[in-house]
């Protein structure tokens, strides 16, 4: 891959990594989309997403979890569900003309949902912390998870929408539960991954880097300088670019 190449994608995956980590997402689905534009190898683009994905959630999760936002509480018990179902999701597979545009529809759904409820009703999303109903959360989680692992996504554009438009958490707080919820998930699927990779990409330190300063920038803007109203906005941006990759790409 040529130079300008390289730095090209890297400054993209940065500029993804700061809408994503601002509302606690790892962003591996628009890493993924962005390689492919650019013909990479499935060989590179999964350990390449995987490993960006672990790195942006995991600072996700440390800067929500020291501003209070992370209710391990209530994560635990999601993501012991999760993890399981995911590994099982992944070691299934579903006719590309089945679930592609099943998932990017009710991604793109809640995204206009989320959009339109913001609008009418502001006050519906608050920044306040609640308590998560454990068999609906759970039930959720297990269910996201097993989406997670057969299309290789962290979940989190699918767990964020449902929390939100539910009212089972605050803006802020689904974030946490995303960032977490998304990084273990990440690490159980490159764990996998790595078992079978002979050599790591030349490109992924780079990126690594950019990715995680957009990290840096994104989870700030999501802990403390915006108020609900546009973050509610970025994560129905989020949400609605990784439905049309689903049905578009």
């Amino acid at each position: 891959m040529e130079l300008f190449d390289v730095i090209l994608i890297g400054i993209v995956l940065g500029i993804l990594a700061v809408l994503y980590s601002s509302v606690g997402h790892g962003g591996a689905s628009g890493y993924i989309a962005i390689m492919a534009l650019f013909s990479l190898s499935p060989e590179v683009i999964r350990p390449i997403a995987l490993s960006l994905n672990v790195i942006v959630a995991g600072f996700a999760t440390l800067r929500f979890t020291r501003a209070g936002y992370v209710d391990w509480r209530s994560a635990i018990p999601i993501i012991a569900a999760s993890m399981p179902l995911a590994f099982i999701g992944g070691s299934m597979e579903l006719p590309g003309n089945v679930y592609r545009p099943l998932l990017g529809g009710l991604l793109v759904f809640s995204a206009a949902y989320m959009l339109w409820s913001v609008t009418r009703s502001p006050q519906a999303y608050d920044s306040a912390k609640r308590n998560l109903p454990m068999i609906g959360s759970v039930s959720a989680g297990g269910t996201i998870g097993l989406f997670s692992g057969l299309s290789g996504i962290g979940g989190g554009v699918l767990l964020s929408p449902l929390f939100v438009i539910a009212g089972w958490a605050g803006a802020r707080q689904t974030a946490g539960i995303a960032a977490v919820f998304i990084l273990f998930n990440s690490l159980a699927g490159l764990a996998g991954n790595l078992a079978n990779l002979n050599v790591v990409p030349t490109q992924l330190l780079p990126w690594a880097l950019l990715v995680f300063f957009g990290s840096v920038v994104g989870t700030g803007l999501g802990v403390r300088s915006f108020p609900v109203k546009p973050l509610i906005v970025i994560l129905a941006a989020a949400v609605l670019i990784s439905g049309l990759k689903f049905v578009l790409l």
